[in-house]
């Protein structure tokens, strides 16, 4: 084992993956600055630079997958997908289903997502509840480096498309970039854990659609995601000093989504709470809670989110997005609340 940094781990996964598969090869803005190492390890017929053209690139990359290749496209922040979403929804997630299986598209699309930084609602946005709505795609979502690195392994073997999401706030790549340019006497809430961890040397596939239960607790579950994830690790750490049990489920991916593991966690406490930094309308925190009445379980229910158009200042900002004082009120009301 070694201890590596968030982004390091993608990319070193995918680098192991790139020595193994002379299909893969990566596309994207910038990519050549921005994952250097594999540019001079694989050179520029692998680690090829894009036009600023999300459409573009987005669909050569579904043409590459469909003759062979294995694409890791790289869309910068999950907002711009927005500009070429028709390359995913209408073309990638549906191929398989309408070629009766003769095509398929084994497509990755990395992006970063998450705000908490002071860059407005048109570069902060989560969007996996959107992205998983879309049967097809597969939507991923780690939260240390040791999931990202294994978590990436299972996305390329995957044969399908699949969106892969690193949150900012716990992507070294992004923490330099924020502490420049000026931003240097601006402070984040990076979580304590997540940018670093303890990840094996040689990268294997984690099993699909698997979650993970970070803390086991007794009174509530939350359940959540990235970088919600060490969020609610932080306020359990708070509730247990108050005498309170949380539990932690982590997610890993949205879709697929572990139905048998947030069924098994809530069933336990009966007390639900879903942490989401992706909107709170009609996306996945509303999901979860159908799983859980669908199979049939009696329990408390609350959820933590982003309400609406994420705002430019800071302090709306950060009351607008789940953090720990959000999620310690939500608790705290959850299990005053009675169960008939």
């Amino acid at each position: 084992m070694r201890r590596i940094g968030f982004s390091e781990a993608i990319d070193d996964s995918l680098g192991q993956a790139m020595a193994i598969d002379p299909r893969i090869i990566l596309l994207g803005e910038d990519v050549q600055g921005l994952h250097g190492g594999l540019f001079m390890r694989f050179g520029r017929e692998r680690v090829r630079n894009t036009p600023i053209s999300e459409a573009a690139f987005l669909g050569a990359a579904v043409a590459a997958a469909m003759a062979g290749l294995r694409p890791v496209a790289e869309v910068m922040l999950v907002d711009f997908i927005g500009v070429a979403v028709d390359a995913l929804l209408n073309h990638a997630a549906k191929l398989e289903v309408f070629s009766g299986g003769r095509w398929k598209a084994p497509l990755v699309v990395r992006t970063a997502c998450g705000g908490g930084y002071g860059d407005g609602g048109q570069h902060e946005q989560s969007l996996w509840g959107w992205l998983a709505h879309i049967p097809g795609l597969s939507v991923i979502v780690p939260s240390c480096p040791a999931d990202a690195g294994g978590l990436m392994q299972t996305a390329l073997e995957l044969g399908s498309p699949v969106v892969f999401l690193e949150h900012k706030l716990i992507s070294s790549l992004w923490l330099d970039f924020l502490g420049s340019g000026g931003r240097d006497t601006v402070s984040y809430d990076v979580p304590a854990q997540g940018r670093r961890g303890l990840a094996p040397r040689v990268w294997r596939a984690l099993p699909m659609g698997t979650a993970a239960v970070r803390r086991e607790g007794t009174d509530l579950t939350m359940v959540t995601l990235g970088v919600g994830v060490h969020r609610a690790l932080e306020a359990a750490v708070v509730l247990e000093g108050r005498g309170i049990s949380a539990g932690v489920l982590d997610l890993r991916s949205v879709f697929p989504l572990d139905k048998a593991a947030i069924c098994r966690e809530v069933g336990r406490t009966r007390r639900l709470l879903v942490v989401d930094e992706d909107y709170e309308g009609f996306g996945l925190s509303g999901e979860l809670a159908a799983v859980a009445l669908e199979a049939g379980l009696t329990f408390q229910y609350a959820r933590v989110c982003t309400p609406g158009t994420i705002p430019y200042a800071r302090h709306l900002e950060e009351a607008a997005l789940p953090n720990v004082e959000r999620i310690l009120r939500a608790c705290r009301q959850l299990l005053e609340s009675r169960s008939d």
